[in-house]
């Protein structure tokens, strides 16, 4: 695994960094950040329902595709690897003819609810699902349907952002549960009055 500094920082930025003040301090925060993914890492990833995926056409244009399912669809394959399954979509294959001129790929990860969002670079490959039946069966969703091209990516680097100017935002299953205590407190009262009113009707 590489420093996301190295990756990232070309001459450009750097020079930018030093005009404003921040070069030294990038220079010692990533000074640690080689290792691979951890068990925390991990449990972030898995977790998510959705990411973007950025690409660069052979014109140079850049392209983010949107990816969503439900938790767990982006898998861990090791500590350096991530894959997922690819369905039938739109036809356009972009992200796929993109990645055929020049395989890097970055990815953006956000938990909305947490304020929490990481960055990956890496280098990822498509290919047909009849030409990878195991790892297109392993990277299967139950209920997405027919799995048509598996999406590798071996990461090169990566890095946690900040929470500053991040909106939290929940899905319906995360209101769910940050409703269910009161929800289940609101049941319980409801049918309290409803036996009430039952007993009151039984005396009449």
């Amino acid at each position: 695994m590489r420093r996301y500094d190295e990756v990232m920082f070309t001459e450009a930025v750097k020079a930018l960094q030093e005009a404003d003040g921040s070069a030294d301090m990038y220079a010692r925060s990533y000074g640690a950040r080689t290792h691979a993914l951890n068990a925390d890492e991990v449990a972030f990833i898995t977790s998510r329902t959705s990411f973007y995926m950025g690409t660069v056409s052979e014109t140079g244009w850049p392209y983010i595709q949107h990816r969503g399912g439900p938790a767990g669809f982006l898998k861990v394959l090791d500590d350096h690897t991530l894959g997922f399954a690819d369905y039938r979509g739109n036809k356009q294959h972009i992200s796929e003819g993109n990645l055929a001129g020049d395989d890097r790929v970055s990815l953006f990860l956000m938990d909305y609810p947490r304020k929490a969002r990481m960055k990956l670079q890496g280098r990822a490959t498509f290919a047909k699902a009849d030409d990878e039946p195991a790892l297109a069966e392993q990277l299967a969703v139950e209920g997405q349907g027919r799995v048509e091209r598996v999406v590798t990516i071996r990461i090169e680097a990566f890095d946690w952002n900040c929470p500053q100017f991040i909106t939290p935002r929940f899905d319906a299953g995360e209101i769910a549960q940050l409703v269910a205590p009161e929800m289940d407190k609101l049941n319980a009262r409801i049918a309290e009055l409803e036996a009430e009113n039952a007993a009151l009707k039984g005396q009449g």
